[in-house]
């Protein structure tokens, strides 16, 4: 690790400091972290990773979707110091596979949609220069949430890509922003990011959200043929005294 220069986005007077990395064998190093920690309170590490796993399981039958996030992404070829790392990324027509970092030119095209999870220290950056630079790299949708919700505008801000610059996506009444790159919509769930398919009307869940729904469901599937064995039993039970009754009366 060396010197940190500064790299300014074309078409803009916004510099971002970045560190210098200097080449072994004379092979360019792409490093695959910028040495920062994921995410600045355990609220946004949980937030971010909840994001994350609801729209990995979300695209997981999708073989062309890659979901991913913290991941450092180099956008021009040849120089380790144009990079960013998005918090979560969705790009379609990719494919899976296990990525050490996101080479935009050997992927063939930026991601599709971005989501920064912005915090006291970084919503200045996500709001001005991380937002121009998403916009020049091509990025079609940009999304901000602030776990906090004291930092941004609004707890939950959506971008959609036109004509080479960012406008807003308004706002439904309820809250929440579509992305229509997703076909989910983005809405504040409680004191939580959530996710929302409109085809089934159905909140997104984490993998392990779904295991214990579906381990609730059995345990009441449990309890209800227990109860029905219960009823069935005493109902055998009844039946029986009975016909003991209606012998002991023919005998007499």
């Amino acid at each position: 690790m060396g010197d940190k220069e500064v790299v300014e986005i074309t078409g803009s007077n916004i510099s971002i400091p970045r560190i210098r990395y200097a080449p072994t064998n004379g092979e360019i190093i792409y490093p695959e972290s910028d040495g920062k920690p994921m995410a600045e309170t355990e609220r946004h590490r949980n937030a971010l990773m909840d994001a994350l796993l609801i729209l990995i399981e979300a695209f997981k039958d999708k073989p062309d979707v890659c979901v991913s996030g913290n991941m450092m992404m180099y956008y021009v070829e040849g120089d380790p110091q144009k990079s960013i790392s998005p918090d979560v990324f969705v790009s379609f027509g990719i494919g899976k596979k296990l990525r050490r970092t996101y080479r935009v030119w050997e992927e063939g095209k930026p991601p599709d949609f971005v989501l920064e999870f912005s915090s006291e220290r970084t919503h200045r950056t996500d709001q001005k220069e991380k937002k121009l630079l998403y916009a020049a790299i091509g990025v079609q949708e940009y999304f901000l949430y602030d776990p906090e919700r004291q930092y941004l505008p609004t707890p939950l801000m959506g971008f959609r890509l036109v004509e080479g610059e960012y406008v807003p996506i308004p706002m439904g009444p309820d809250g929440s922003v579509m992305s229509a790159t997703l076909n989910l919509e983005l809405r504040l769930r409680g004191k939580t990011l959530g996710f929302y398919d409109k085809v089934s009307s159905k909140w997104l869940e984490t993998p392990a959200d779904i295991a214990a729904a579906r381990a609730d469901e059995e345990a009441a599937r449990a309890d209800q043929e227990a109860e029905m064995r219960k009823q069935v039993e005493a109902e055998a039970a009844r039946l029986r005294e009975e016909l003991e009754r209606l012998k002991a009366q023919n005998t007499s």
